[in-house]
This record gives C-alpha cells, sequence and structure tokens, in this order.
C-alpha cells in the first residue's frame, strides 16, 4: 500500500460489510453472540461508535459516502434521544458508554459538516446533552479521563455548554500520569502497554490539533520523545510485539504513528513513519482476523475468546480503526507521497526504563523481557499477558485453559512447577530491577513458592537463572516459546538429555538445561497461542527440593 486510495480500499473492505447489520433506525449493529460485562444499550452504542474512527479521518480528508453519512446521521438522532426504542440509554459513574462518546468526540471536532451541522436542532441538542452526561458522573482515574477532554473540547468547539472546570482538572489529571522519557502509568497502578501509545498519546495528539495550550505543546513534545522507544515495539517485518491487554484491536498498535502524522508530529523521518504504518497494515491482512461474513473477530491472529478481555464486545475490535487517522490527510500531502521506509538501524538490546523492560530484535523480529509487573486487575488472562518471561513478535504468546496439565496449562516463556497434581504458574511480583540490559524479578507461584529469576538476552535468544525457596518438593518446567504446529510447517521435535527442541519451516526454538533438567515436549492445548491455533512448547523438568534450589536454563530461539 503506498496511495490515499489503497489504504482507503483497506479501510472500506473493513467497513463494508457493515453495511447491512445496522439495526432499523440505525442506532447500532445486529448482535451477533457473545457478550461483554457492560449492558447490552452500551454494547450496542459501542458497535455503532466504533467504525467512526475509520470513517471520520476519511470524511475530514475529502472522502464522501452517501450511505454511511445517512446511516451515522440517522443512527446518532436515534441513539441520543431518550424517546426512542434504540436509545443508547442513561450513564452512570464509570460507564462504557464514556468510552464510546469518545468517537462522537472526534467526529463533531473533525468532520461536523457532515456528521453534525445536517442533524436537526432537536437532534443536535438532544446529542449534546447525552454527551454532556459525561460531566456529572465519575469516569476511570486512567485513560478514561481523556474521553471527558475530547468531549468537552469538541462541545466547545461546536459552540455548545461545556464543563471548563472538569477541563481543566481533567488535563492536570493526566499530566500527573506522566512518567518521564514519553511514557505515562495508565492510572495510579497502571501497566505499561499500548494504552499509552492508542490512549494517552493518541488523545493528546489529536487535542492538540485543536488547542493552542501548554498541554498541547506538552502532548507533542512528548509524542516526540515516546517515538523513540516505542518504535522498539515494532519488528522490521512490520509485525508489532503482542503485549499485554486489548490486543483484539490489532492494527490499533499503529494508532500513534498515524496520530503523529494527522498532528504533524516528526519524530522520524516520514517515510520512516509510513513504512511503520504500512508493514504493519499488510502483516494484519494477511491474518485470519475476519470471519466468514468478513467481520472483525474477538481475537488476535485468529478469533478466539479465550485471551479476551471482559469488556469485548462483538463491536470492539472496530477501535482498531483509530489506526486510519492519517486518512484525515488530502491526497497529495507528504505522507501518501512519500515512499515507505524501513526501520532505522536500532541497538540490538535496549532497556526501556519507563516502560519496565528490555526489547532485543532478532534479525526481523523483536523479543520483549518485561518485569512482569501486575496490578491484580482482573479482566481477563491478565497474568499470562503481562507476567511471562518473553514476548516476541514470531512466537507470540499463549494463555491458559486450566491448571489440571500442562497441555492446559499452555506455560510458554515461563517457569511453572507441579504440586499435588496441579499446576501452579507465576503469580504475584514482589518487585524488579533492570540493570546493565538484565532483568531480575521476584516473585511467588500461589505465593507458597518464591523465586527470584535473573533474564539476560543473548546473542541467540536469552538465559535465565532461578533461584526457587519451596516448602515441598515437587517439578519445575523451564518453558521456552511456543511454536506453532501447523501441518503445512512440517513440525518437528528432538528431545536429548538436558535438551528439547521444537522448529518449522520458519522458526525453532530449544531449551537447554544447564543444572540438570529433563528435555521434555509440551503438546499445548489448541488455541491458546494467540498466534497460532496449535503449538508445542519445549521445556527442561526440573526436580525440585524441599528449601532452596538454583536451576539455569538457556533458551535458543530463531525467527
Amino acid at each position: 500500500m503506498k496511495t490515499k486510495n489503497d489504504f482507503e480500499n483497506m479501510l472500506f473492505d473493513i467497513l463494508n460489510p457493515l453495511r447491512g447489520l445496522y439495526t432499523p433506525k440505525k442506532a447500532g449493529i445486529i448482535h451477533r453472540g457473545h457478550a461483554a460485562w457492560y449492558d447490552d444499550g452500551a454494547a450496542r452504542c459501542e458497535s455503532f461508535s466504533r467504525p467512526l474512527w475509520g470513517l471520520v479521518p476519511y470524511f475530514c480528508g475529502g472522502g464522501r459516502d452517501a450511505e454511511f453519512e445517512k446511516i451515522y446521521l440517522e443512527g446518532i438522532t436515534n441513539g441520543t434521544d431518550p424517546e426512542s426504542d434504540e436509545y443508547f440509554g442513561d450513564c452512570r459513574d464509570r460507564d462504557q458508554r464514556f468510552v464510546e462518546m469518545a468517537a462522537f468526540a472526534y467526529a463533531l471536532l473533525l468532520c461536523p459538516e457532515i456528521l453534525y451541522e445536517p442533524l436537526s436542532e432537536k437532534a443536535k441538542n438532544s446529542l449534546c446533552a447525552w454527551l454532556s452526561q459525561i460531566n456529572t458522573h465519575e469516569v476511570c482515574d486512567s485513560n478514561w479521563i481523556f474521553f471527558r477532554i475530547l468531549v468537552n473540547i469538541a462541545l466547545k468547539k461546536r459552540g455548545e455548554e461545556y464543563s471548563k472546570e472538569r477541563l481543566e482538572s481533567d488535563l492536570k489529571r493526566i499530566d500527573e500520569f506522566y512518567i518521564g522519557d514519553g511514557w505515562y502509568k495508565d492510572g495510579e497502578k497502571g501497566q505499561k502497554d499500548y494504552y499509552i501509545s492508542f490512549a494517552f498519546h493518541f488523545y493528546g495528539l489529536i487535542y492538540s490539533k485543536f488547542e493552542d495550550t501548554d498541554y498541547a505543546k506538552k502532548f507533542r513534545e512528548r509524542a516526540e520523545v515516546f517515538a523513540r522507544s516505542f518504535i522498539y515495539w515494532f519488528a522490521d517485518d512490520g509485525e508489532a510485539l503482542p503485549y499485554g491487554r486489548s490486543l483484539t484491536y490489532r492494527f490499533a498498535q499503529i494508532a500513534f504513528w498515524s496520530a503523529c502524522v494527522f498532528a504533524d508530529v516528526r519524530p522520524f523521518p516520514i517515510g520512516v513513519i509510513k513504512g511503520i504504518i504500512t508493514r504493519n497494515l499488510e502483516r494484519w491482512q494477511k491474518s485470519d482476523m475476519f470471519d466468514y461474513a468478513h467481520l472483525l473477530t474477538v481475537g488476535y491472529k485468529y478469533q478466539n475468546l479465550l485471551p479476551a478481555e471482559h469488556y469485548n464486545a462483538y463491536g470492539s475490535p472496530y477501535w482498531s480503526l483509530k489506526a486510519f487517522a492519517f486518512l484525515a490527510l488530502p491526497k497529495d500531502s507528504e505522507f501518501f507521497a512519500a515512499e515507505p521506509l524501513p526501520i532505522p538501524k536500532l541497538d540490538r538490546i535496549k532497556t526501556i526504563s519507563a516502560a519496565d523492560m528490555v526489547t532485543a530484535r532478532y534479525g526481523a523480529s523483536v523479543t520483549a523481557y518485561p518485569a512482569g509487573t501486575h496490578n491484580e486487575f482482573g479482566c481477563g488472562q491478565i497474568i499470562p499477558k503481562y507476567l511471562k518471561f518473553a514476548y516476541s513478535t514470531v512466537f507470540g504468546f499463549s494463555v491458559p485453559y486450566s491448571n489440571v496439565s500442562l497441555e492446559e496449562f499452555a506455560p510458554d516463556s515461563s517457569l511453572c512447577f507441579k504440586l499435588n497434581n496441579v499446576i501452579l504458574g507465576r503469580d504475584r511480583s514482589y518487585g524488579f530491577e533492570i540493570r546493565d540490559n538484565t532483568v531480575t524479578t521476584r516473585w511467588s507461584a500461589f505465593r507458597d513458592i518464591r523465586v527470584t529469576t535473573k533474564i539476560t538476552p543473548t546473542e541467540r535468544g536469552h538465559k535465565r537463572v532461578h533461584i526457587i525457596i519451596s516448602p515441598d518438593e515437587c517439578t519445575a518446567y523451564a518453558c521456552g516459546v511456543a511454536v506453532a504446529d501447523r501441518d503445512r510447517d512440517r513440525r518437528i521435535s528432538e528431545c536429548d538429555k538436558g535438551t528439547a527442541t521444537v522448529r518449522n519451516n520458519f522458526s525453532f526454538c530449544t531449551v537447554v538445561s544447564k543444572s540438570g533438567g529433563e528435555g521434555i515436549i509440551i503438546s499445548a492445548s489448541p488455541n491458546t497461542n494467540i498466534m497460532y491455533n496449535k503449538s508445542v512448547i519445549p521445556a527442561a523438568a526440573y526436580k525440585i527440593k524441599a528449601g532452596e534450589t538454583v536451576i539455569e536454563t538457556e533458551i535458543i530461539q530463531k525467527d
């Protein structure tokens, strides 16, 4: 992809299947099955709002689509009218509807002539009254604060009543989340994940396009700094690091870079940014992210509810369309004329202190070694999303079905224990330090087994040293990455004394015990890995005595 038309074609390849699925009064998409934690009215609002993340910049950049324009004007009218049977619903504290209001604010800011001015006066009043509920309720003390900022800026720009007090206090609160080097924390105990890029920075850059304030200047400067470390999350081949929650938002991974383009922030030459965007979108086009009706599914590289969060409803994946913010630019802009360039030469091993991780580049791929901080945010498989030892753009990571067997536990990139026929994995973190590109963590497996782990990247992978203090004798399994096991990839597994290897025709992983372990192969249960529906994990098994045991394992990978 290169021209604006190429990117628009991808956008509408995603959007066109929705055209016939809107509800009779157009204020939502017809429900397709699974549920999220919020009520059905909020889920319907979400399914209606999230396509706007792609349509709004398309309209802003001069695109027109009479059918979608009609759908959204009718849907906004009925969805925000309390007397309509398709009313989105009144809000309460920390309501999911506040999340979706950001897309409506996006429309009021970028293309009011298409999605606001044509509304009747009654519909305008209803929309503004519905949006204003965000000023009379509490939002989550996190990136959610930006939803209220955007709504108030949008109301202000349209000459409607807004809360100046809320706007000022919210901007101050966002500023308090900044921790330096371009990074924020997502709430007081928040993770450092994609919400820093596709939430904090994305919204900050949108704000900076419409407000000339000290905060706008800060948001732009911080984005420049953030880009210098965030680029390490992107592999040369276009894959982005699969790490943390909300991975079903898929190519929202590049929303930050798209917002930089839109806001005219240039942390790298425009061709480099275009290369990151283009390669990532092209990789996603080759995935199995659509169902048979060509609708985006919940999952990552394929449809899979196992790694889903409790806030993933049927319309959730269309948050991905934030990646298309650059479509707000005219077709003759510098971005569309630029040639996509490769990622510039980067450090092979890079400590990103603000993100609590070390990254390593192996060929065209990236592996991250995070410290594994955990804020006990129980929204769905949080432990495997943050507490594994390594996360790879080639191998992904796995989430468990249960802890009754190694196969169902799918313990890739981890150290787990078998005690009384139950598999125990990393459960809590008790502190860490990163020094000289080595990550040292202190953690427990269900509190009874305490471990100190030191991880050091190598030329071929990484080494792990574990100091284990266990009250009982048990078996420990030091596990490598999960290697794809697909018929077409000709998988081969081999075990020798102290080693285990799994290879296919594009990657391999070898686990080498340095402490008397026995090589084993774990055939993980299907659909546990977020990238491959079948995978195999090489591992080394160790006998652990009561008291202190030290084991050392080397992980060798080719990707």
